[in-house]
């Protein structure tokens, strides 16, 4: 049972390094970098996090798999396991559709491209000389010179059902973005299908205050594509899911929408209020199914929110 932190990708460049080093002095047990089109490449946020810390595990969540050939992303998660033995977590998913259309890596049938970007940089990864004639990838006789004695774990960072049963099939664990309610959590386990080995983990919008209304209003901003189709998933299980719909079709200002969500949707899609009542939040998730929660800092300064966070992070 592990609660970690996700480095936001617009922090400031100059504080993306005393993020990594104050996440790891606080106590979290993780720390996930993002890989989102324009900001900032995984690998290397990756490498650099790992280099100024000691303890933190990092996770790259997530690189878009076919915007790279399975053989070059396998090499660099395999540099990143070598360096830092035990270290590091490979996440990979579809890449978000209109991002992937603009850079010219969408293809016909996502869901085949992303299985066999996973198995081949699986199987890469645990020393194994890969041919691979797919409909995506095609490798013939390729090997890692030398691969990590301790393999990373590759978490699929996928949402909806097809895509978490891949994710049961082909990857060692799955990363859920936010929200994560426990609603969603069990309902992902079941789609899933796999025993308690698979790793499920869990991104989720999160502010501790001793006031619970400004709380929210430090997390509200983070639930504005919540009703949205990509966000379905994540709401489908939750008695109020059509009602949730219902508010965004008449409320098409997406600011708007996050003021007029009623406080206890806010309460359950997100991690708001008092470190006592973030614990207990904790305790749910866990119990619904997830091995590891992350936590997504919030309010306009990422910095000073950690300190506030470090109270729910078990030493």
């Amino acid at each position: 049972m592990s609660t970690g932190l996700v480095l936001p990708r617009d922090l400031p460049a100059a504080d993306v390094l005393p993020f990594a080093r104050r996440a790891d002095a606080l106590g979290a047990t993780s720390l996930w970098v993002i890989e989102d089109l324009g900001f900032r490449g995984g690998f290397a946020q990756a490498a650099a996090v790992l280099a100024v810390t000691e303890r933190v595990h990092v996770g790259l969540g997530i690189a878009p798999a076919a915007a790279r050939n399975p053989v070059f992303t396998a090499m660099e998660a395999a540099t990143l396991a070598e360096q830092f033995p035990g270290r590091f977590t490979l996440g990979l998913g579809h890449g978000v559709p209109g991002w992937m259309r603009q850079v010219g890596a969408w293809g016909r049938s996502p869901l085949t491209s992303f299985g066999e970007h996973v198995e081949a940089v699986r199987r890469l990864l645990h020393g194994e000389t890969v041919t691979l004639q797919g409909d995506y990838v095609h490798l013939d006789g390729v090997r890692l010179d030398s691969p990590p004695a301790t393999p990373p774990l590759v978490v699929a960072g996928v949402r909806g059902p097809k895509s978490l049963a891949l994710a049961g099939r082909v990857a060692d664990g799955t990363l859920l973005a936010e929200p994560v309610t426990p609603e969603y959590a069990r309902a992902a386990r079941e789609q899933i299908g796999t025993g308690p080995e698979h790793r499920l983990i869990g991104y989720e919008l999160a502010a501790v205050d001793a006031d619970p209304a400004r709380a929210r209003d430090a997390v509200r901003p983070g639930l504005v594509w919540v009703g949205t189709a990509d966000a379905a998933a994540h709401v489908a299980p939750s008695a109020y899911a059509d009602e949730l719909q219902a508010l965004r079709d008449r409320t098409p200002d997406a600011e708007e929408f996050t003021r007029a969500l009623p406080d206890e949707w806010v309460d359950d899609l997100t991690l708001a209020g008092t470190a006592e009542r973030v614990r207990a939040r904790i305790g749910e998730l866990r119990a619904a199914g997830l091995d590891e929660v992350v936590l997504f800092p919030t309010g306009d300064d990422r910095l000073a929110a950690l300190d506030t966070l470090a109270e729910v992070f078990e030493r």
